[in-house]
């Protein structure tokens, strides 16, 4: 099955994309949700503003996805990931992975969250009480 991958403006639904993947093989299915903070380095987080260039995130997650695929024997895989405007307690991303057995669904969701902060063009700006900034993944 192809991954589902989602960047959008509209507030993320964890358990529709749980059920878009979940299936009789899959022994683990596990996720990962990013929630936007009230503080962050010791500054009073008031949101977050995310900006992204869609083509090229979607051809990145695309490429960690199979990686994850190839290394854990991922079977079904759903990325989604706002943009614009977020507030306090709102997700910012969501991963869910299914695989036969916990461990690989453990291991690949944390690659692929670890890998598409540090590498996918989506950008964030913090804004505090005290001003804003944009942040480093």
């Amino acid at each position: 099955m192809n991954p589902i991958i989602q960047i959008t403006r509209e507030p993320l639904d964890r358990n529709s994309l749980i059920a878009s993947i979940a299936h009789a093989s899959a022994g683990g299915i596990v996720t990962f949700e990013g929630v936007v903070r009230d503080t962050a380095r010791g500054k009073q987080v008031r949101y977050l503003e995310y900006d992204v260039y869609p083509e090229m995130a979607e051809q990145q997650i695309r490429a960690i996805v199979a990686e994850a695929e190839r290394r854990w024997g991922v079977e079904r895989v759903a990325v989604a990931h706002r943009f614009g405007r977020l507030e306090i307690g709102e997700a910012s991303v969501i991963i869910v992975v299914a695989t036969p057995h916990r461990a690989e669904a453990f291991d690949a969701c944390r690659y692929i969250i670890d890998t598409l902060k540090a590498t996918v063009p989506i950008w964030k700006k913090e804004v505090a009480t005290d001003g804003e900034e944009w942040v480093e993944g």
